[in-house]
């Protein structure tokens, strides 16, 4: 009779003693492990309560909370879609160019008809046409990511590459690399106003969170991502057409580009070359820091909002600080190697 047999008879056996229930782990354990599988909330607070005490409580005021959430809304949006890609094992590099594009063309169906530089002069678009051609401009360079990634098999850091250049060059052409001005009031009201007090960007963000969380967290779709980024050839397998969720992700993040974009010149009242550019760097810090894997399959919409706040933190106080903007750009390039070697050697233990 071999171990299992006799183990499991006398486990049968009228009067033998129950097994010992595991013992439960104590309590210091218990918090530690907690702190651990929320290490993006954990460095918030930490951050948070360290910026209020060098401002002497000033970064907690009303006006402060207002102002970073209108300066971290339009990279919400970004993050937000990049961080979907990213729960696939994808990566998109031609979010700053792609939001560049649609400030452009957003901007230049909404500009002043008696302005003598207008890319339309002396005629009067409807508010409705550029913002939807924003938005069309977007999905489209989204579709085409998903096409490329998806159907031709080019790997995605190589595609988004690629597609960066197109719609950097599409601007220059497009706007002959000048800058779009003299928008409509009705046009800036958009990113500009609030609502009862709240900012329209920081409503749209918001909007579009709620989305991605009810999408990831309650849908079938939302299932699938994570499916193909924790295995792609087991999702295959068990029924998942990855292709047409793969090109769909990338169309859903094209999509919340372009109304980053539309937002984000309707807030400056301008688009040029630079609007929007450099912003891949953001978005992909803050959906790193907001503990989405860069291997794929773990990831959440509270945890991409959170890493942009904690980003948008990060920025506050290298501002007050008086730290140079181009040391901030190697500052944020080091954040995202530290949190990705930690996620790394997260994966690598199991946790």
């Amino acid at each position: 009779m071999n171990t299992l047999t006799k183990v499991a008879d006398e486990a049968a056996t009228p009067g033998a003693p129950a097994p010992r229930p595991a013992p439960a782990p104590a309590p210091g354990r218990r918090l530690l492990a907690y702190l651990r599988a929320r290490t993006n909330l954990l460095t918030f607070v930490v951050l948070a309560t360290a910026l209020a005490l060098l401002t002497d409580g000033a970064s907690l005021s009303p006006e402060s909370i207002k102002n970073l959430a209108v300066a971290e809304s339009v990279r919400a949006l970004a993050a937000l879609g990049v961080g979907m890609i990213i729960i696939t094992r994808g990566i998109d590099l031609s979010i700053g160019a792609v939001v560049c594009l649609v400030s452009s063309v957003a901007a230049s169906f909404a500009q002043n008809s008696d302005y003598a530089a207008a890319l339309y002069p002396g005629v009067v678009f409807p508010l409705w046409l550029p913002v939807l051609a924003g938005v069309l401009t977007g999905a489209a360079f989204g579709l085409l990511n998903g096409l490329l990634v998806a159907l031709a098999r080019i790997p995605p850091f190589i595609a988004t590459l690629g597609t960066m250049s197109v719609a950097f060059g599409c601007q220059l052409i497009y706007t002959r690399a000048n800058v779009v001005g003299s928008l409509t009031d009705a046009y800036k009201e958009i990113g500009q106003g609030a609502l009862f007090g709240i900012p329209h960007l920081a409503l749209f963000a918001l909007l579009a969170a709620a989305a991605v969380y009810l999408m990831l967290a309650h849908t079938r779709q939302g299932a699938s991502l994570y499916a193909i980024g924790g295995n792609p050839a087991a999702a295959r397998v068990s029924g998942i057409n990855v292709k047409r969720e793969l090109v769909l992700v990338y169309l859903y993040a094209g999509v919340l580009y372009g109304i980053a974009g539309v937002l984000l010149s309707s807030r400056l009242g301008l688009a040029n070359a630079l609007t929007g550019r450099g912003m891949e760097l953001d978005a992909i810090a803050a959906v790193t820091i907001g503990s989405v894997s860069q291997s794929g399959g773990i990831g959440t919409a509270g945890g991409m909002v959170l890493g942009v706040l904690t980003l948008g933190i990060i920025n506050y106080g290298m501002t007050f600080l008086g730290v140079d903007s181009y040391f901030q750009l190697v500052i944020k390039g080091g954040i995202i190697i530290v949190a990705v070697y930690f996620d790394m050697k997260k994966t690598a233990s199991g946790e």
